[in-house]
Formats: structure tokens, sequence, C-alpha cells
């Protein structure tokens, strides 16, 4: 408990960063994190979470479930789980894990798009997150 307001911060702080980086990069069709100025509900998490609105959001991978899949398959410093809040970054692509029993229909309706990446940002260097996902990126894309 002692340490949890700077474990936080760091989790906010690098969750801005990945968000902000993530966002500028063609390979990404959208971030959802209501940190950045073009997220629907910005202003309402700038009001009541003026230190930043978390660090676990969620991002699509252009190319579908398959690069979705095969980014998840290629991160080296993020953890593959499906618990959020650890120290450590977690990745996991929903289409393919925890909703892979339901149909194409089924996860569309259940907003679970084929390139869905849910991200848990952990409290390792920022610059570290954002080579790791860069890596994993170029490999999904390359089909590795």
């Amino acid at each position: 408990m002692e340490t949890l307001p700077f474990r936080m911060q760091a989790h906010v702080e690098n969750a801005r960063a990945v968000a902000e980086w993530l966002d500028a990069d063609d390979r990404i069709e959208f971030v959802n994190w209501a940190g950045l100025p073009g997220h629907p509900h910005h202003a309402r998490a700038a009001k009541y979470l003026p230190l930043g609105p978390g660090s676990v959001f969620s991002f699509g991978v252009a190319g579908g479930r398959g690069v979705g899949q095969r980014f998840i398959e290629s991160v080296n410093l993020a953890s593959h789980l499906a618990n959020i809040g650890d120290a450590k970054t977690l990745v996991i692509h929903p289409a393919s894990t925890t909703h892979a029993q339901l149909s194409e229909q089924q996860l569309l309706a259940a907003g679970v798009l084929p390139g869905l990446v849910r991200i848990s940002v952990g409290i390792e260097d920022v610059d570290d997150i954002i080579d790791d996902l860069d890596r994993a990126l170029a490999a999904a894309v390359r089909g590795e």
C-alpha cells in the first residue's frame, strides 16, 4: 500500500505514452483510451480523472484477427495474460482467447472486433514497452 500512489502514477504515465504512440501508428486502426483528445469521453475523463484514466485500454491492429493474434504471439516483454493491473505489461487478443467460443456475429455484437487487443500497461521502462509493441507489430504485419 505504501507504494501504490507511485505505482499508479507510473502506470498512467506509461499508458499515456503508449496510447499516444499507438494512436500515431499506421498499423493501428483505433485506440480506446479516454486520455486521448479524440476519445468521445475525453472531457469527462479529464474532469473526473485528472491524473489520467488508468492503464487498461484497447486498440485495434490493422489487418484483422490473424494479425491481432500474431501480434500477441510476438511480444517478448509483455505477457500474454487475461488478468489486469499487474506491474508487468499484459496483452490479450480476446477474439482468439477469452471470447473464442463466440461466432463472428456474436463477437461483433459484443464489440470484440477481429484485431482488438486489450493492454494493461505496466511500470516497466516505457521505451522498452513501446519497443516491444513495435517489434511485435512489425512481426505480425509481416506474417511471422
